[in-house]
């Protein structure tokens, strides 16, 4: 079975987009693949935030995480800092990484465009770090958004720089991009990607919304007019994005959709859509505050970092025997 694994970083309420673009996809390959999922809490402090507040986003991500669907007996659940092999072979990939690498990465470069000042040496080489948490587990495929694609090329970069360097130590990941809603946008701007941070609270729905009030964010939701309900990203872009997220919930194609509603109004899409996201979170938040209530994400996380750490401790063992770090066979 082929080994995948991904991050999700604690750093404000998960969304809408959060759940389409990256817990879904996780609930689609668990069945299919040896998952390792982690909770990215080193990452999360590369930007000042309230360590109240990392503790309150990071239980919450996780208990939504498991009343999304996901499950702990098929998927390895765990917190990054709880396996410290990562901060150790973080090191190791930033001192072989270039500075015009890391320079040429999104976060960091569009942080630099918007004249943001004292900005971390952790956001600067934080691909670095984030290419450790991949390369520890010699995963096969790591599903990213369009937006992350240049992370896994910057570690399959370091990773064939390592093996050239030292002699084979890393699998070379692949980087897997779902075809639908890898992307949700704004409600408000469908030019932009729905964010955790956006600006208009109307242009995002968070997972621990209210349904009701979700739905209404999705009847008030920008479109265009054009009175032509066609599937056309380019063109019509607000449509393209409700499209997108009825089909990610319901499993029917785009095209099915497109086809259902032409000759329709942009309001019976709305409800359609609307009540989608209705049933989605009510459900959701049931099972959320059940979990919550139960106490068990303690006994996961601890059980998840323990298979982890097996793993990650025996390829930095590895790695410094390459690096000259051994002094004594043992």
């Amino acid at each position: 079975m082929k080994r995948m694994l991904t991050g999700i970083k604690p750093t404000g309420k998960l969304t809408l987009g959060n759940y389409i673009g990256a817990i879904k996809p996780c609930l689609d390959y668990q069945d299919d693949y040896e998952m390792f999922i982690f909770i990215a809490n080193q990452h999360a402090i590369t930007i000042n935030i309230d360590p109240k507040e990392l503790k309150q986003n990071t239980k919450d991500l996780i208990t939504l995480y498991l009343a999304s669907g996901l499950d702990p007996n098929k998927v390895t659940l765990f917190l990054q800092s709880d396996v410290p092999a990562h901060a150790q072979l973080g090191w190791a990939m930033t001192c072989h990484a270039y500075m015009g690498e890391l320079n040429r990465m999104t976060q960091y470069k569009d942080k630099c465009a918007k004249g943001e000042t004292n900005l971390t040496a952790g956001l600067f080489t934080y691909p670095a770090l984030m290419a450790a948490d991949i390369l520890l587990y010699d995963a096969d495929y790591v599903p990213v958004g369009v937006d992350q694609k240049q992370h896994v090329e910057l570690t399959r970069t370091l990773a064939e720089r390592f093996n050239n360097r030292y002699g084979e130590v890393f699998r070379v990941p692949d980087p897997l991009i779902s075809k639908v809603g890898a992307k949700i946008y704004s409600l408000q701007d469908p030019t932009k990607k729905m964010s955790k941070s956006e600006d208009n609270p109307k242009g995002t729905i968070n997972l621990l919304d209210e349904p009701s009030v979700a739905r209404k964010k999705i009847m008030s939701a920008v479109t265009d007019s054009y009175a032509n309900l066609v599937y056309d990203p380019e063109k019509q872009p607000g449509l393209a994005n409700l499209m997108q997220i009825l089909s990610v919930i319901t499993g029917e194609a785009i095209e099915s959709i497109a086809d259902r509603f032409n000759g329709k109004g942009y309001g019976e899409l709305k409800k359609e859509v609307g009540d989608a996201v209705y049933e989605l979170l009510s459900g959701l938040q049931a099972r959320y505050h059940e979990i919550q209530n139960s106490g068990i994400v303690e006994e996961i996380l601890a059980q998840g970092a323990a298979k982890a750490s097996v793993i990650a401790d025996r390829k930095v063992a590895k790695i410094y025997r390459k690096l000259g770090f051994k002094l004594f066979k043992k």
